[in-house]
């Protein structure tokens, strides 16, 4: 594929911010699904105001904040556990954002931060791993300031599985268990009586998002491991839809 290719191939409706950023830095920075329209769709629901302080749980190699500090005027603190925090400090003084976003290194259930510190928390791609544990919202809430933000974006079900359909079973992982739909969510995170979920959803058109933008890591040969990429596809071709997309849930703490 040509740049101009590429460019095109990235360039969507949906995520018009994400659309100015250089396409071949966001596959250079491929962890996964993309993590700017990810955020694109968070931060869209989300209300911001400049300087606001936000953690970013899970932010691999610093994508979505980049995007948050720049489109949003956020303060962010760009905490991950996998990638360490000089690499993406790295990454963010070539985006000139210095004074705005702070590449910390944490595990998800040993945060370092003052209770009450942030005015947001966002997780993309990434809170299915450690947010399913009955436990861990009221831990994480701690660090979130009453009336805060809490926003995530995590690959998702259109509706809860008892089994895997059959269309699926040549590519299910038991990873995928962790997958569940935006309702799932929304009891996951009120039970406790701690937080307004405010939106769960099913991202539009995500699957077909995701499908695009892992067909075209696999042309490029984007990623350390292009062949579970190219299983991705495999998969959400032969679901189209039916099963995965991106569920997007939005709370506020009481």
């Amino acid at each position: 594929m040509t740049e101009p290719d590429i460019a095109d191939r990235l360039r969507l409706t949906a995520y018009p911010r994400s659309a100015g950023y250089d396409p071949q830095w966001q596959l250079d920075n491929m962890m996964g699904p993309n993590a700017l329209w990810l955020t694109e769709a968070l931060g869209e629901v989300l209300t911001w105001t400049p300087g606001m302080r936000v953690l970013d749980l899970g932010c691999g190699r610093a994508m979505s904040s980049v995007f948050l500090a720049r489109e949003f005027g956020a303060r962010v603190w760009a905490a991950d556990l996998w990638v360490r925090p000089t690499e993406n400090w790295e990454r963010v003084r070539e985006a000139g954002l210095a004074d705005s976003v702070y590449p910390v290194h944490v595990e998800a259930h040993d945060l370092p931060f003052p209770h009450g510190f942030f005015d947001a928390i966002v997780s993309l791609d990434a809170y299915q791993y450690f947010g399913t544990d009955d436990l861990y919202l009221g831990y994480l809430l701690q660090f979130l300031r009453p009336g805060g933000q809490l926003g995530i974006v995590v690959p998702g079900l259109t509706e809860e599985l008892e089994t895997v359909p059959e269309w699926l079973e040549p590519h299910f992982e038991p990873d995928f268990w962790c997958f569940h739909s935006p309702e799932w969510w929304r009891r996951h995170w009120t039970r406790g009586g701690q937080v307004d979920v405010r939106r769960a959803d099913m991202l539009p058109d995500g699957w077909r998002h995701w499908l695009r933008w892992a067909e075209v890591c696999v042309e490029t040969n984007a990623g350390v491991r292009p062949d579970l990429t190219g299983r991705e596809v495999e998969m959400l071709r032969a679901d189209a839809g039916r099963t995965f997309g991106f569920t997007r849930v939005v709370a506020h703490k009481r």
